[in-house]
């Protein structure tokens, strides 16, 4: 059986369903979009931070770089001790499909909850903190809670930074914690997608811990000037969200250039790239236990990853393209000692939001990862689309009827998997 070809099929017929919900919700569309934590408190309509929630849009992406400060009104910002409680929550119920050559299934889950807290202490001083509760039930399968072994969702502090903004006007700021790095060009915590993440971003090699699309522990200082011009340089732990046991911190850069008006989010032209230098040790055995960790992570082994990005917006189509290198010392490849580890991939992705405010976002997404030869299960090419629609009037919370398809093609065994998931998203 040819599953390229099946895959194509099932692809056509999604496209073509959502093709069908897309005309629906034109004939039969009302006004306005919702108000979630950041908008309540500035009495702003969400539209004014993201183009469709999740995904910022150029203010949003300011108002994030200026530490949750709307540009131009910097000490004019009620502080978190004079406004009501800046929290918000999201939560992800809904129906999902799964299919390969050999076995199918379909059933109702949730599929997250985050709660999220931000604001401004004082003036150039805030925070940042979002928490995924570990959710034991209902659980990852069929076979139930298990007494707290088969949680749905483990418990997680995603983010919790400080932000110091304007240390040199614009030029230069701090976020001190565990954040999302700024060497990556498009996140995957506000991406439309709920199931089918950058593939690249995830990629693990065989002996070393870091993955570049989680959030990391460290600190970064980021600034951008009126030409257009960004950067942003950090120094991390490079061991995700965990302590390090070895004293080699891992350092990564960005550089972005944006043409015309806007800021490569939903206007303007923008091209970057970003690279990552670290240390992994090859020995982890050690006499003491710190109160912060194991100690004595040793015979350390660089690592690289290096990547070209863009963003090319017209009107309100959005092209997002990723290219990345990746290249692991041998003592770290333990499929081959006797050769580096060397791996390339990327993404492309299509976004347009059609209809009064942005109510219908329609996307297509292509991922891909080649590893070395010898690495042939890691190769992988998928195809995503997706649908969503906002619901409610100008003051609603947000919710998003959310239909989304991914086709996942692996060369190992020509094996084969088909994902739909259909899901209620609503923030408040």
């Amino acid at each position: 059986m040819n599953f390229q070809s099946k895959g194509e099929g099932i692809m056509k017929k999604v496209l073509l369903s959502l093709l069908l919900v897309s005309i629906i919700f034109l004939l039969f569309a009302d006004r306005g979009n919702a108000i979630p934590a950041f908008a309540r408190k500035h009495s702003f309509n969400c539209n004014m931070c993201h183009t469709a929630y999740p995904k910022l849009n150029d203010f949003g992406q300011r108002f994030r770089d200026n530490g949750y400060q709307i540009p131009g009104q910097v000490g004019g910002e009620k502080s978190i001790f004079a406004t009501s409680p800046p929290i918000a929550i999201r939560a992800l119920p809904g129906y999902d499909i799964y299919k390969t050559e050999c076995c199918k299934m379909n059933s109702f889950h949730i599929f997250g909850v985050d709660i999220l807290a931000a604001g401004v202490f004082h003036e150039n001083l805030s925070f940042l903190f979002i928490y995924t509760p570990r959710i034991d039930e209902p659980a990852a399968d069929y076979t139930g809670p298990q007494d707290g072994l088969n949680p749905r969702q483990l418990a997680s502090v995603e983010s919790a930074n400080v932000v110091f903004s304007n240390v040199i006007d614009n030029k230069l700021n701090f976020r001190v914690g565990r954040f999302e790095p700024s060497y990556l060009p498009f996140s995957a915590k506000r991406s439309y997608y709920l199931f089918s993440p950058y593939e690249i971003y995830d990629f693990a090699t065989p002996m070393n811990t870091f993955i570049v699309g989680d959030n990391q522990l460290g600190i970064e200082a980021a600034g951008h000037f009126k030409s257009g011009f960004k950067y942003a340089v950090g120094f991390m732990n490079g061991n995700n969200g965990n302590p390090d046991n070895n004293n080699n911190k891992d350092i990564y850069f960005r550089l972005l250039k944006t043409f015309g008006r806007g800021d490569g989010q939903s206007a303007g032209q923008r091209i970057g790239i970003f690279g990552i230098y670290g240390m992994q040790p090859t020995s982890f055995y050690g006499s003491i236990v710190s109160p912060f960790g194991e100690t004595d992570g040793f015979i350390n082994k660089q690592f690289y990853r290096i990547g070209l990005d863009a963003s090319i917006n017209w009107s309100t189509l959005n092209f997002q393209f990723l290219y990345m290198i990746g290249k692991d010392d041998k003592a770290l490849n333990t499929l081959r000692p006797t050769e580096d580890y060397e791996y390339s991939g990327g993404f492309a992705q299509i976004d347009w939001a059609v209809m009064k405010n942005n109510r219908l976002v329609l996307s297509l997404l292509y991922n891909w990862v080649f590893p070395p030869d010898y690495d042939e299960q890691g190769k992988l090419k998928t195809y995503s689309v997706l649908g969503r629609y906002y619901l409610g009037n100008w003051e609603a919370v947000n919710v998003a009827l959310h239909l989304e398809y991914t086709y996942k093609g692996r060369t190992i065994c020509r094996f084969r998997e088909d994902i739909i998931g259909m899901v209620i998203d609503f923030a408040f």
